[in-house]
């Protein structure tokens, strides 16, 4: 039963750890084409603010996380 819950929380690290490289990635990607494509102001607005909720969701998953490994030490 503990290993499950072990492997569950694995799972969702490696989750949040991919939504971190991907999202700073596709970051990464489009400023360098926004400036090759002349992409409007807007669009890039609109994808700071997307990679900013992948980030706040990632932070929110390894705050569980870190909550759950916590509360499984105490008992």
């Amino acid at each position: 039963m503990h290993s499950e819950k072990d492997h569950i929380q694995a799972k969702k690290g490696r989750t949040a750890s991919l939504v971190i490289a991907g999202a700073i990635l596709i970051w990464l990607a489009m400023q360098w084409a926004a400036v090759q494509l002349d992409i409007s102001s807007r669009y890039m607005l609109l994808l700071d603010l997307a990679v900013m909720a992948a980030m706040v969701w990632s932070l929110i998953v390894t705050f569980q996380i870190w909550r759950a490994r916590r509360d499984a030490d105490k008992g």
